[in-house]
């Protein structure tokens, strides 16, 4: 196994490194000149040059490129090009917010998924299994951004009540408030894959509880609930798995909306306005390591088949 880590370590390094090459070009083939947008269309062309030549964009690209990641490697991401902040600052700032926001999503995906995905197979074609399906299609038609606008208006209209719209609270500095504020936008980001943690717990139980084993374990006179915990839900819930770390590879982008919505000042909302204004040292930099997390993350997860079942061996 741990062979088997580092040579899939060593391969996602070199994804990462495609990845970088890939970023730092599409950044500049998209139109617009980050010199004019921090300037002014009424900058003349002197002061566009003497901008692009303080920002180094004035420099030949592999010399840009050789730059910058060596700034990644060394956790110095530059200033912004139009607020003129550290990167690495605001990235330690904001982070935390978008974190808090992906536990809290994850935390519900899989406290909620998950046992309602078994509820929905033990009692399959009975009212609660109707019930579940019928929420997960519900949630997995609906628009997140449309049900973050009702979580907004309805409370507000029917009991004059609203989260804090006003920038994230920390959980150190007030942990209600901080709860308040951050329980309504990750329940909103946890519908969908919640309703996908469903539908996969459900078919690949229903699957598991098919088999042989299975069969004989009910004839040795184990209850159900031994059955279903102790010898179906481990092998049942590997593809479930899979698919949490894919989700959360997802909620990754789909937060930028999210953070939009409620106004939380974390790394969605933060990359998605420098990539409307060109702002290539956060762009670049945040893209990169959001690819780095999702990499790494299904490393973690191919790492956890032989834990969930032993019988995997890798090569």
């Amino acid at each position: 196994m741990l062979t088997y880590a580092i040579r899939r370590t060593v391969m996602a390094l070199m994804i990462l490194w495609f990845i970088s090459i890939v970023v730092f070009v599409l950044m500049r083939m998209m139109p617009g000149d980050p010199a004019l947008l921090q300037q002014g269309i009424q900058a003349t062309p002197e002061v566009i040059e003497r901008v692009n030549r303080e920002l180094g964009l004035d420099r030949p690209m592999p010399v840009q490129y050789a730059d910058w990641l060596w700034g990644i490697l060394t956790l110095d991401l530059g200033r912004s090009v139009l607020s003129q902040q550290n990167v690495t600052d605001e990235f330690m700032v904001r982070f935390p917010v978008s974190l808090q926001l992906m536990v809290l999503t994850l935390f519900w995906t899989v406290v909620l998924g998950i046992p309602f995905g078994i509820i929905s197979a033990v009692r399959r074609n009975r009212w609660p299994d109707y019930a579940v399906r019928l929420t997960a299609i519900l949630a997995l038609a609906v628009p997140s951004f449309w049900i973050a606008t009702l979580v907004l208006i309805l409370p507000q209209q029917q009991w004059g009540y609203a989260p804090r719209l006003d920038g994230a609270v920390s959980l150190f500095e007030n942990p209600s408030q901080n709860l308040k504020q951050f329980i309504p936008p990750s329940l909103v980001l946890a519908f969908a894959p919640m309703a996908s943690v469903m539908r996969l717990t459900r078919s690949s139980l229903l699957e598991v509880l098919r088999t042989d084993y299975i069969r004989t374990a009910r004839a040795k006179g184990l209850t159900d609930r031994v059955v279903v915990f102790k010898h179906a839900m481990k092998n049942s819930v590997i593809p479930v798995v899979t698919v949490i770390g894919l989700q959360v590879a997802g909620l990754l982008g789909g937060s930028v909306i999210i953070e939009q919505i409620f106004n939380l000042n974390g790394l969605g909302q933060y990359v998605y306005r420098a990539i409307l204004q060109k702002d290539f040292a956060v762009a670049q930099s945040l893209v990169l390591y959001t690819a780095g997390a999702v990499v790494f993350l299904n490393l973690a997860v191919d790492l956890a088949y032989g834990w969930l079942d032993p019988r995997i061996r890798y090569s």
